[in-house]
């Protein structure tokens, strides 16, 4: 029988850091945290130690990548905490092609029928649950 375990997944903000994880089997992505950016290290610490309260065997932050997958400004910050996070901790990281999460997590909440008000929190929250999402379902094909 195989060991349950979680995956972290991790939406890098400027301002807000989104969280999601995993349930055991691996297969459903949940909304977990929202974090305030304090520092890249602070946030690597915190993020290290909510992977290891999960029992998360994985992190996988979200790199948005340009169009012909190149490097962005905003890809090279996840570049940055993922390196932070990997001397914070043995859980091993992984970056994510994350384009298009956060738009996708916006047109979902449409789609659920929030209005503008309710739609505009938890955004960073919700870009992480498709980022981990899109990981679990190309892990599980």
């Amino acid at each position: 029988m195989e060991l349950e375990y979680r995956i972290l997944a991790v939406d890098p903000g400027q301002k807000k850091i989104g969280l999601a994880v995993s349930d055991p089997t691996r297969t459903i992505a949940s909304p977990l945290t929202v974090l305030r950016h304090v520092s890249m290290a602070v946030d690597a610490a915190r993020i290290a130690q909510t992977a290891e309260e999960n029992h998360a065997q994985i992190i996988v932050v979200g790199q948005a990548l340009g169009s012909e997958d190149d490097a962005t400004p905003s890809s090279r910050h996840a570049q940055k905490l993922a390196e932070m996070i990997r001397s914070q901790t043995e859980i091993p990281v992984i970056l994510w092609d994350e384009s298009g999460s956060t738009r996708i997590a916006r047109q979902a909440r449409i789609e659920m029928g929030l209005t503008r008000e309710r739609r505009s929190g938890h955004m960073d929250q919700m870009a992480a649950v498709v980022i981990l999402q899109t990981y679990l379902d190309e892990r599980n094909r």
